[in-house]
């Protein structure tokens, strides 16, 4: 069955509390992992989780790394920021419990298949664990503030608007004083959830060619950078220069960013607060416990920052081995819960809307 209907609102700060009530004994007796919202501590869990990613969600994996081995001495965490195709690959060839990806596993290229039968009893899975919103940064002296409308952000990345000065960036500016120089735009050089998010956006709500990808095209030119990291490295080294990346990534380098038009035409400043906003009408088209989610890149809602995505773990609801069963159920409930979720807003993410957390609880207490 398909599921459809809009996502509660979330309030980025003290929104997390579903499961703040309940039993003390959070412990669940088969997997030894804590019950949603309870601490990260599960005693006695004991091995090594391997997985491999999104280099988006790498900032909150390191987070949740630190509180989880903490409570948990016996386990290692060994994440690999390698990006979101490779991580998908990685877990379909079955070297990976989980992986982290910036897109759900795409149908038009086979991904659910090829995950699914890699779990052998059961489905793959695709669990919304954090919203990442996508700035578009730039290093560009004398000129904060930057507005920039979809079309004209398509318009840069297609090497067809390619001096500061544009009409176009003008039209988007009219009171800011704008170089003639040469823009340098910056691209994901791997394959990576984030261009996906960022091209599926430009796509929906502007006059861009290309099918959206994880992979860069070709065609569009520019400059590639390798990883978020590469990307915020590569702006901040180049004046002129323009990119997109992970709020987590474009706050951590103490990059600008510019304020994105939504549906409605109004200039929006990227926030977790802003960013929940479009994620609020996202719609889960997944079925079962599997969350794959449509984000509306076009919403017309005040004062929604349109360029957003939601970061998925993806990994078997059955058909791991019994030690990663135990793990990886045990993490995502930690990541899942309240403190987990909270572990993130100083970080650059917005938690997720409260009623997809109560369903991605519901998903990963059936990891079996």
């Amino acid at each position: 069955m398909k599921y459809a209907g809009r996502l509660a609102a979330a309030a980025i700060a003290g929104v997390l509390s579903l499961a703040a009530c309940g039993t003390d004994n959070n412990t669940d007796a088969d997997s030894g992992a804590p019950a949603a919202g309870s601490s990260a501590a599960a005693g006695g869990l004991s091995g090594t989780i391997n997985a491999a990613g999104s280099s988006a969600q790498g900032p909150a994996i390191e987070e949740w790394k630190k509180s989880f081995q903490s409570a948990n001495p016996g386990v290692s965490l060994n994440y690999q920021p390698s990006g979101s195709g490779a991580g998908v690959q990685a877990f379909v060839q079955g070297t990976v419990a989980f992986a982290g990806s910036d897109s759900a596993l795409k149908d038009d290229k086979g991904e659910p298949a090829q995950a699914d039968a890699r779990c052998k009893t059961g489905k793959a899975i695709n669990l919304p664990m954090v919203t990442g919103p996508v700035a578009v940064v730039y290093n560009l002296p004398g000129v904060d503030g930057l507005q920039l409308s979809p079309k004209t952000i398509a318009g840069i990345f297609n090497s067809q608007i390619t001096k500061w000065d544009d009409p176009a960036i003008k039209a988007d500016n009219p009171d800011a004083k704008l170089p003639s120089t040469a823009i340098q735009a910056f691209h994901r050089s791997d394959e990576s959830g984030t261009s996906d998010n960022f091209t599926k956006f430009l796509k929906t709500t502007a006059d861009w060619p290309y099918e959206p990808a994880k992979a860069w095209p070709a065609e569009a030119k520019g400059q590639g950078s390798k990883g978020s990291d590469g990307v915020a490295s590569s702006v901040k080294s180049t004046e002129a220069s323009i990119s997109y990346v992970d709020l987590a990534y474009a706050e951590n380098s103490q990059l600008q960013k510019a304020k994105v038009a939504n549906g409605s035409g109004e200039f929006v400043e990227l926030t977790p607060e802003s960013a929940a906003k479009t994620v609020e009408s996202a719609e889960i088209v997944g079925t079962g416990n599997d969350l794959k989610l449509s984000i509306d890149y076009a919403t017309k809602a005040a004062g929604a920052y349109p360029i957003v995505l939601v970061t998925y773990e993806i990994t078997c609801e059955k058909g791991l081995s019994a030690e990663d069963t135990k793990l990886v159920k045990s993490f995502l409930t930690y990541t899942a819960s309240d403190e987990g979720q909270q572990a993130l807003t100083g970080l650059g993410y917005a938690p997720l809307p409260a009623s997809l957390l109560t369903k991605v609880r519901t998903a990963v207490e059936a990891i079996s």
